[in-house]
């Protein structure tokens, strides 16, 4: 079988390095937090182009935290795409705003920016663009009208890590990016792990604190913020005892540990070049895949797409899959249920036809296998029966 994905693949081909990380982890007796995490934190800002990184437990906690280093609360109004994983819109509920969806292009499948303005109102305090699929929103057209109405831009780039825009990487487009390093992730750990990136200081020093229970120096400040008064950043006397024991506001255990630090700082060395060969095997689809049949992706000309998963439409989808299935090749789909008609939002009022784009996506779109260690004979397979496919 012909995998969707392989992490094991992965592994194999740098696995010196990465055992040897992890070893040294293991017998340093530093599991949590450290050098490894502030090493790693340090090179992906660098990495991204920001001036600040915040390592959490996973992708999800990343929108948490970053909504309520935003001021984002209950009775606010966050917009985002229909067209989303989950946690997305469960992230602004989490804090206790209201997700206010919007559809995705016709073709790029990315958040439709000429769909926002029409959604702002005086609740709305954030715009949570999504990169899906490793394709970047049309992020001047977000921050333009971001900038208009005073709103905060979150991105979403969990499924993004190294795609670009007009020259800058995901993460760097809005005010705060949050990342994804579930497994299957193009920088993928070995577990959960997420981690939270911005240039601005009041934003770092509030996720800071909200990721490890809103305590210490960054607790201080966060609950400063919050109570509008002067945060005066002098040394505090603890009187002997751990920042960690002092507590100012309500936060989270949420700490990306030192051994994912570790195997993310090893292959993070590898994700541009991961990436590129991503983008040549999508090319490859691009090309010789010529079913009359499938719709194919598009990419923007303002993008670099890291194509974490190739999607293509195809109007009887399980056949499809069933058939490719007969071949050998597995297939997926990435996401069957649009957000505005999952059941736990039904009281938002949408209903089926309201987001035409993301229902049709969600209703025809599937995932051929990509992965950086597909080997050439592997991509022949895939192009012959999805070419055959009648």
């Amino acid at each position: 079988m012909i995998p969707l994905m392989n992490t094991s693949r992965q592994y194999e081909s740098i696995q010196e390095e990465l055992d040897a990380k992890v070893l040294s982890i293991l017998h340093s007796g530093q599991y949590i937090m450290g050098k490894e995490v502030t090493s790693f934190e340090s090179e992906f800002a660098e990495y991204i182009g920001t001036k600040y990184a915040i390592g959490v437990g996973n992708g999800t906690d990343a929108l948490v935290i970053a909504l309520m280093a935003a001021g984002v609360e209950e009775g606010d109004e966050v917009i985002t795409t229909a067209m989303s994983f989950f946690s997305t819109a469960e992230a602004i509920a989490v804090v206790g705003a209201k997700p206010v969806f919007v559809d995705c292009t016709v073709d790029t499948y990315t958040l439709d920016p000429l769909k926002i303005e029409e959604k702002v109102t005086v609740r709305t305090k954030a715009i949570i663009p999504v990169h899906i699929y490793g394709q970047c929103v049309e992020m001047e057209a977000v921050n333009v009208i971001a900038k208009k109405y005073g709103l905060v831009v979150i991105e979403d780039a969990a499924q993004a890590a190294g795609a670009v825009y007009k020259g800058k990487k995901a993460g760097s487009l809005g005010d705060i990016g949050c990342v994804s390093f579930f497994p299957t992730k193009n920088l993928g750990c070995a577990g959960d792990g997420g981690i939270i990136v911005t240039n601005k200081k009041d934003f770092y020093k509030k996720c800071a604190a909200y990721r490890v229970h809103g305590s210490g120096d960054n607790g201080r400040y966060a609950y400063c913020k919050l109570k509008g008064i002067r945060y005066d950043d002098t040394e505090f006397d603890y009187q002997g005892h751990l920042p960690k024991y002092f507590n100012y506001v309500i936060g989270f255990n949420s700490r990306l540990d030192a051994l994912q630090a570790g195997i993310l700082s090893v292959k993070l060395q590898y994700l541009d070049k991961w990436n590129e060969r991503r983008r040549a095997y999508a090319e490859e689809y691009d090309h010789k895949i010529q079913n009359p049949l499938v719709i194919k992706p598009v990419c923007s000309s303002a993008c670099k797409h890291i194509y974490y998963v190739y999607v293509i439409c195809v109007e009887e989808r399980e056949r499809f899959r069933k058939y490719m299935e007969t071949r050998g090749i597995a297939t997926g789909v990435y996401f069957p249920i649009p957000l505005h008609l999952q059941q736990v939002f039904e009281n938002l009022g949408y209903k089926k036809g309201d987001m035409p784009n993301a229902e049709y996506l969600g209703d025809h779109g599937v995932a051929l296998p990509m992965f950086p260690e597909m080997t050439d004979s592997e991509r022949q397979v895939v192009i012959e029966a999805v070419n055959q496919f009648e």
